[in-house]
């Protein structure tokens, strides 16, 4: 079952896409939009067993896609990983650099070794994958970047170390595109608000009592789909995106505050909507439970998903209006 994306089915023939983080969550997702829309996709991640789940659900779907372990942390290990993409298949024509990682811990208790673990996951790891895509291909053939920010727009509270990096994410990006445009590179960044993924099967604790709440805090009264976020991304590095760069798109269900959702802050009134209309075509795989449909867009479960990286059903729910 092939995945059924928004935009036209050969968008990307011919062309060879990086995915960092590709072997599970939203990086998994955008990994088979892209080889759906014809792009030979080279998902990198540290753990290779997972990476090589996603090529093989790929193919089986009829795309192309290729695993390289490496960790983005390590300056020498990305410009060698990077080298080797260059010298295989000749240039990069996209970058999705969404691999990072944090955990949760109010900020008085954040250590400086932890601080900085999460710096160098969220934004120098996606520096140097930049650089290196960038001085090895880009700088003479052109090409689109998207970066993996978050919204951050009002603090992240129990999160200070990944929101200051996000930010710094997306600053970077601005400079990138300044810098870069010259030739013909385009710098973009999402910053996805709160998403029903793997991740969130991750956390536990005061954190994942949470987790049950996160809705209530969003205009459309849901969070959102992998597919959502994966939707915009590809946008972005379309022909159809060719006059934007150096700009960071929110996919946050409507601008909403972080208060309330973290003990200690004040609380604020839920805000309850109507069902979010759906799309005349989803970004979804034909024939998944994750069709935008009855109003609202429902989970991305396929038969891929639930093999590899199973979702709890109260996450999967969180994705559902009340």
């Amino acid at each position: 079952m092939r995945y059924r994306s928004i935009l036209r089915a050969d968008c990307f023939a011919g062309e060879v896409h990086v995915v960092t983080g590709g072997g599970s969550g939203i990086g998994r997702c955008v990994a088979h939009e892209l080889a759906s829309l014809g792009a030979t996709v080279v998902v990198t991640g540290r753990n290779r067993d997972k990476l090589d789940w996603a090529v093989a659900e790929i193919a089986e779907d009829g795309g192309k896609a290729e695993a390289l372990a490496f960790d983005i942390r390590d300056e020498e290990a990305v410009g060698s990983a990077i080298g080797q993409i260059v010298e295989k298949h000749g240039r990069i024509h996209g970058l999705v650099n969404n691999a990072g990682g944090q955990f949760p811990a109010p900020m008085a208790q954040i250590s400086k070794k932890g601080f900085d673990a999460v710096v160098a996951n969220n934004l120098t790891g996606g520096f140097l994958v930049m650089r290196e895509v960038f001085t090895r291909s880009m700088r003479d053939h052109g090409g689109a970047i998207v970066n993996m920010a978050a919204d951050m727009w009002r603090g992240m509270p129990g999160m200070a170390h990944s929101g200051a990096a996000r930010a710094g994410t997306v600053n970077l990006t601005k400079t990138a595109a300044y810098e870069w445009a010259p030739s013909g590179v385009r710098v973009n960044c999402v910053a996805p608000g709160w998403v029903a993924s793997s991740g969130m099967d991750t956390y536990d604790g005061m954190t994942r009592a949470l987790i049950p709440k996160l809705r209530d805090h969003v205009p459309l009264g849901r969070l959102a789909v992998e597919a959502e976020v994966s939707s915009v991304i590809c946008f972005l590095l379309s022909p159809a995106a060719s006059y934007v760069t150096g700009v960071t798109i929110p996919i946050n269900g409507g601008p909403a505050g972080q208060r309330g959702t973290w003990p200690g802050s004040s609380p604020t009134t839920p805000r309850r909507t109507r069902r979010a209309p759906a799309p005349a075509r989803g970004p979804t795989r034909s024939g998944d439970a994750a069709a935008v449909t009855h109003g609202h867009a429902r989970a991305w479960r396929t038969r891929s998903w639930s093999r590899t990286h199973t979702r709890s059903d109260a996450v999967r729910r969180l994705s559902q209006p009340r």
